[in-house]
């Protein structure tokens, strides 16, 4: 088991990279294709919308395929996508590679989270997702300083010829790591579109999608606030988001194992105090040490939500776990991708970059209304059928 959750973390890894150093490479990729930040922004916009676009289809294309085979295809298809990405000569053409790379993000986490999850003992099954995970929040550690240090010294796309580098690694990784016979239960059409059709599914989805936004309308636009309003080196910026990745992995460890305690009581504390740091980030954000300091914090209570999150997923729509865990993913980056813009709304406005952790505070207002109606709801379900736990739904 923990050799193959290790190639899944090594391939999350890669698509972490991919995925993240865009926002601290945004300033360098504006001036270089001489474009507006809010532009550029849209780069993680589009690359979000591929997921949640892609991630239902790549998910019903390779449901039929034996789950590692269908793994190292897409893991194929981010190495091309990344490498269409080192060689792109305008912002149309960066935005298509970002979109193709994006088609395997979703159907990748999806079928990983669930193979992480069969391979667990129970009781263990929200730690299992959160290793698989550690390859995401190492990706903030690592990939994305190192990534964006060496976009700024080398060039943006040198970071993307690196990042198919990884790719090519996770790909190895995968082939020698993962066993050959996964099990997984035959595909069933009809029983995966019936259990899309369950309203408790939708919500579990709305609630990862207003997570992610909340997020993202401040990630997307770190380095241009840290550079402006805190005034730090684009070297800096390279320190910050090392000390964000170090809080997410050492949330999405905890995170894990809360949510294998009181999973319902961990959606609902963090995505509470998410709101409550943006807020605190506002009024910070002009002095150095406590803006390290909330965006520590910050990082680490994101990723305790994100596994929470896509287990809450895949308990929600155990009918057909695969698909209900893929399209978890996609709603985490339409998440990104609405966060995006409205983060690019506020840095529109008569606030601007002032009004981002504004914008994303907000969301995790509402994103605790529906969090909160989601377990209210469960209760009496939950006691009438006398079998989970109300914290661990």
């Amino acid at each position: 088991m923990n050799f193959a959750l290790f190639a899944l973390a090594v391939a999350a890894f890669g698509i972490g990279t991919t995925e993240f150093v865009i926002m601290g490479l945004l300033p360098d990729v504006a001036r270089d294709l001489r474009i507006s930040i809010p532009t550029a922004g849209m780069l993680v916009a589009g690359y979000a919308l591929g997921v949640a676009i892609g991630a239902p289809i790549m998910a019903l294309l390779t449901s039929r395929l034996p789950r590692k085979r269908a793994l190292l295809i897409l893991m194929g298809i981010f190495v091309l996508g990344n490498l269409l990405c080192a060689v792109s000569g305008n912002y149309t053409l960066l935005m298509g590679a970002r979109i193709i790379t994006a088609l395997c993000h979703g159907a990748f986490f999806g079928i990983g989270s669930v193979t992480a999850a069969d391979l667990a003992p129970e009781g263990k099954k929200a730690s299992a997702v959160a290793m698989m995970f550690a390859g995401l929040t190492l990706a903030n550690v690592l990939g994305v300083p190192m990534g964006t240090a060496l976009g700024q010294a080398e060039g943006w796309r040198a970071t993307f010829w690196a990042v198919s580098g990884i790719g090519v690694i996770a790909f190895v990784a995968l082939w020698r790591l993962l066993p050959n016979h996964l099990h997984a239960e035959k595909a069933n059409l009809t029983r995966e579109l019936q259990a899309i059709r369950s309203g408790r599914v939708w919500v579990s989805l709305s609630m990862t999608v207003l997570f992610s936004a909340s997020m993202f309308a401040l990630f997307t636009y770190i380095a241009p606030i840290l550079q402006t309003i805190t005034h730090v080196s684009p070297h800096g910026v390279s320190l910050t988001l090392l000390l964000i990745g170090v809080g997410m992995t050492i949330g999405n460890f905890a995170g894990g194992r809360l949510a294998d305690q009181r999973l319902g009581a961990t959606l609902l504390g963090t995505t509470a105090v998410i709101g409550l740091l943006m807020m605190i980030f506002y009024w910070v954000s002009g002095s150095v040490v406590p803006t390290e300091i909330t965006l520590f914090v910050w990082g680490a209570v994101c990723f305790a939500s994100a596994s929470s999150l896509q287990l809450n997923a895949m308990t929600t729509g155990a009918a057909a776990p695969s698909l209900i865990a893929t399209m978890n993913i996609g709603a985490f980056n339409l998440g990104n991708a609405l966060g995006a813009w409205i983060g690019g709304l506020a840095v529109a406005s008569s606030l601007g970059l002032h009004g981002v952790p504004l914008a994303g505070s907000a969301i995790s207002v509402i994103a605790l209304v529906v969090t909160g109606s989601f377990l209210w709801r469960a209760k009496p379900r939950e006691a009438k059928a006398a079998a989970i736990p109300v914290g661990e739904i």
